[in-house]
């Protein structure tokens, strides 16, 4: 498929000649109680509301009606998990009679429409079950990554203010259980607002003490299947709020990214076939976590919307067993696509680099691999197209919006891709890049990422109860345009290319130079598995690049000998004014549990400027490497005391009181 042939340009097209007309036409795809009042309100809201006077219901959407379709006997949900050493598969049926009854037990526990329900929870089939009972009857839900600590999840308690709480007794990473009964109870000693009472889904690797504020999930259930109880499906307004889901706030305060009923079914339903190009009934395996916002909107929420099976996986690309892992899942049950974080693809070809082990499965279902979550550099792309033999999709969205902003819609045919682009903007997405006054830039000109308004549907209409937050967080300093605080630009042919953060946009003695820019020449080094470049403070310069580079398994080359040719590399890539002089070889990089890399946490510890443990870091060992890497390199300043989550000054501390301090211990 060419430019030429995919409908991507008419129907884009289409949608900006009428907005209001294109999104009507794309939500008789829902079932719906009261019909579309008025499809936009310019008026509503802060910036308008999609969909007001319209009522629905998500669960129903999700599961009622397929069930009316036909569709009882298919699976809904393969859990599949390597670290529990278990796998099961629900059906459609069987997910609306598990989730009638627990939406029933919600209600014996007093939770109505609009109430918040906080579930602290693993990869398991019952948070699944637990979103969608929320859903049902109208109350909203509030998912928090399973095994946060304590002060981050009490954070999330306070501005939520939950009812009940719905958790297990413990989460499984390769090696060790967490158990998050201690860390549940820690946060609600800390919490100013207490719930009523917690649900505990008990789990074989760790049961869990109870208290008095604790009941047993399973006997929960047990009981209401006995006694045949059942809860139908709430009507709620298409405004209503469907779940409120948390991303790091500047201030240490989360913010509460708020998404709601209508426009959220109707541009996620949109995207399956459209975007991903996939058809009901197929299956389809997004390899994330429900705490994320991807686990949300497409482990969960669109390919249920769609009448999809989905897969719900408890491992690891790596170390469960293997680096063959996603092959086999893939294999097994006939996955047709995977959408995935790049970093777990890196993994991959670091332990894997021939890709020796996906030989031994059998991916002919298979036909798209679709990358987002971080920038894909086009290294990582090109080798797995190499290996895959299929389309590899980067496309790039946010927390915020729920769905892509930029991508390629194979629903639509397929655009040529531009490795290092994640292709185009989507219908509903005006997409300008704008300087520091909000003027347009030239083609090829870095600038400031902004979407004109209103979003599309989907998209935040505002922070939970913080409207002031929001307008200043994302609306003024561009007026009239969202503030992405992505930084890019576009080409010729109107490909959008995202280089990073606003703030990984460094200054070296006057020119902005884009850290990933230079990202994508270390990782094109033949003996590079993954990499990273942040900018450091410099008395001559303001700023200098450095960049970090992690070795693929098997290469025993000297590492200063590597690190010599990735400075001469992107001194021949990029130019002399990149003034690109330190690469630092390291055994691996700090990340969150999502796989984002720590690049801010990492720039501080060079500058020598207090630094905090994110709250999302995966393990915090990692940052004592890159600071003793750093010193055995003569970089950066000497280094400022470790603040410690809580924002207290603290002196340094070995990487197993940092585990303790964040609740990763057991």
């Amino acid at each position: 498929m060419d430019a030429l042939t995919s409908r991507y340009h008419e129907v884009y097209e289409r949608w900006r000649r009428d907005p209001q007309g294109f999104w009507a036409e794309a939500a008789r795809d829902v079932d719906w109680y009261e019909p579309v009042d008025k499809v936009f309100d310019p008026a509503a809201g802060v910036y308008g509301r999609w969909f007001v006077g319209a009522t629905c219901n998500t669960c129903y959407n999700a599961v009622d009606r397929h069930v009316l379709a036909g569709r009882g006997p298919q699976p809904a949900i393969i859990y599949d998990s390597p670290l529990a050493n278990a796998k099961r598969i629900v059906s459609y049926s069987e997910l609306l009679s598990e989730v009638r009854t627990l939406a029933s037990v919600l209600r014996d526990f007093g939770i109505d429409k609009g109430d918040r329900v906080i579930l602290y929870m693993p990869m398991v089939p019952e948070a699944v079950i637990a979103m969608l009972a929320c859903a049902r009857i109208g109350a909203v839900h509030s998912v928090v990554f399973g095994g946060f600590a304590a002060k981050e999840l009490a954070t999330r308690i306070d501005d939520a203010r939950p009812k009940l709480i719905l958790s297990a007794s413990c989460g499984i990473e390769p090696g060790r259980v967490v158990n998050y009964k201690p860390l549940l109870d820690a946060a609600i000693a800390l919490a100013r607002a207490k719930p009523d009472a917690c649900i505990i889904l008990q789990r074989p690797q760790a049961e869990a003490p109870m208290t008095e504020r604790d009941h047993d999930w399973a006997a929960l259930r047990a009981a209401a299947v006995a006694s045949n109880k059942s809860a139908n499906c709430v009507a709620v307004a298409a405004t209503d709020p469907l779940y409120i889901l948390y991303t790091s706030g500047t201030t240490g305060i989360p913010k509460g990214v708020v998404r709601d009923n209508g426009g959220h079914l109707v541009a996620l339903k949109w995207s399956m076939k459209n975007l991903y190009g996939i058809e009901p009934g197929e299956v389809w395996w997004s390899g994330s976590d429900v705490g994320w916002v991807v686990g949300h909107s497409y482990i969960v929420y669109a390919p249920l919307f769609h009448g999809c099976t989905t897969i719900l996986y408890e491992g690891k690309p790596v170390g469960t067993p293997d680096a063959g892992a996603f092959w086999r899942v893939i294999s097994e049950y006939g996955a047709v696509a995977l959408f995935t974080a790049p970093t777990a693809f890196r993994a991959i070809k670091k332990e894997d680099p021939n890709g020796k082990l996906m030989s031994t499965y059998d991916l002919s279902k298979f036909r798209t691999l679709f990358l987002a979550g971080e920038r894909a550099d086009p290294d990582t792309v090109a080798w797995a197209e190499g290996m895959l033999k299929v389309p590899v999709i980067d496309h790039w969205w946010q927390t915020e919006t729920g769905w892509a902003i930029v991508g390629n819609p194979l629903g639509l045919g397929m655009l040529p891709v531009k490795h290092g682009s994640p292709t185009v903007a989507m219908p509903g997405y005006d997409v300008r890049i704008v300087d520091e006054s909000c003027r347009e830039v030239p083609v090829n000109t870095m600038g400031s990422i902004v979407v004109k308004l209103p979003l599309p549907p989907a998209c935040l209409p505002t922070l939970w109860q913080q409207d002031e937050r929001f307008k200043e967080s994302y609306l003024v300093e561009f007026p009239g345009y969202y503030k992405t605080a992505d930084a890019g630009f576009r080409d010729e042919e109107g490909y959008l290319y995202i280089m990073g953060r606003t703030d990984d946009i460094i200054n070296v003695a006057g020119h902005r130079l884009s850290t990933g820019g230079m990202e994508e020449v270390l990782s094109g080094h033949k003996d590079v598995a993954e990499c990273a470049v942040i900018g450091i403070k410099d008395e001559l310069k303001g700023e200098v690049p450095c960049g970090f580079i992690v070795l693929k398994s098997g290469v025993n080359r000297p590492p200063t000998e590597i690190e010599k040719e990735i400075v001469a590399l992107v001194r021949e890539k990029i130019g002399p004014v990149a003034a690109f002089k330190i690469a630092i070889t390291v055994v691996r990089l700090p990340k969150t549990r999502s796989g984002k890399i720590l690049r801010g946490t990492m720039k501080k510890i060079a500058d020598g400027d207090q630094w905090s443990v994110p709250a999302t870091i995966d393990d915090p060992a990692i940052l004592d490497e890159i600071g003793s890497a750093l010193k055995s390199h003569d970089v950066g300043q000497p280094s400022a005391a470790s603040a410690d989550p809580s924002g207290a000054k603290l002196p340094h501390k070995s990487a197993g009181v940092w585990s303790r301090l964040l609740g990763r211990e057991n």
